[in-house]
């Protein structure tokens, strides 16, 4: 009697089990994250104060997969290196990056997107050193569509020198 109390109490635990186990629907990911790279993968640059050396540069977006349309503003990330060609110290505060389509157009941010296109940069760089940090800021969608972007400008903004100190003594007597 008792094998088949356990006998039922097993079986009816199994169809429980499996009823609980039924399939559901489950929906595919509404979004995607895409990234492309950027060619040439690694370029240098130099100014008249500085050389910039960007690399691993890629762009990160997230797609809807049914209509393909980007639905936040695409991430440009990538390292950078500077190195100071100068005789002085170069405190560089921020790094701003600029888009450009194949006639030399600036290509703008649309209504509604994210805008960053400065990375805060706080370093000082002695004569013939460098620094190396990310750059992440955002890139415009009409850069991306239709692949428009045909060149970025990166600027430094920087103070060529440490601030100097002057005294000056004037001849001056209280009556």
């Amino acid at each position: 009697m008792n094998f088949k109390k356990i006998f039922v109490f097993i079986a009816l635990s199994m169809v429980i089990g499996f009823l609980g186990c039924a399939k559901e629907n489950v929906e595919a990911p509404k979004q995607q994250r895409i990234t492309k790279n950027l060619v040439p993968p690694k370029t240098e640059v130099k100014g008249t104060n500085f050389l910039i050396e960007v690399s691993g540069l890629e762009v990160y977006t997230v797609e809807d997969t049914t209509s393909k349309e980007l639905v936040e503003t695409p991430n440009l990330r990538g390292r950078i290196k500077i190195t100071n060609k100068t005789k002085d110290m170069m405190d560089i505060q921020a790094i701003t990056v600029e888009y450009f389509d194949e006639a030399g157009k600036p290509i703008g941010f649309e209504s509604g997107e994210k805008i960053a296109k400065a990375t805060l940069y706080s370093s000082v760089i002695k004569p013939e050193e460098s620094t190396e940090g990310s750059l992440d800021v955002t890139i415009p969608r009409k850069a991306i569509k239709g692949k428009a972007l045909a060149k970025m400008e990166i600027s430094l903004v920087y103070i060529p020198s440490p601030l100097n100190r002057e005294t000056v003594t004037f001849p001056e007597k209280v009556e």
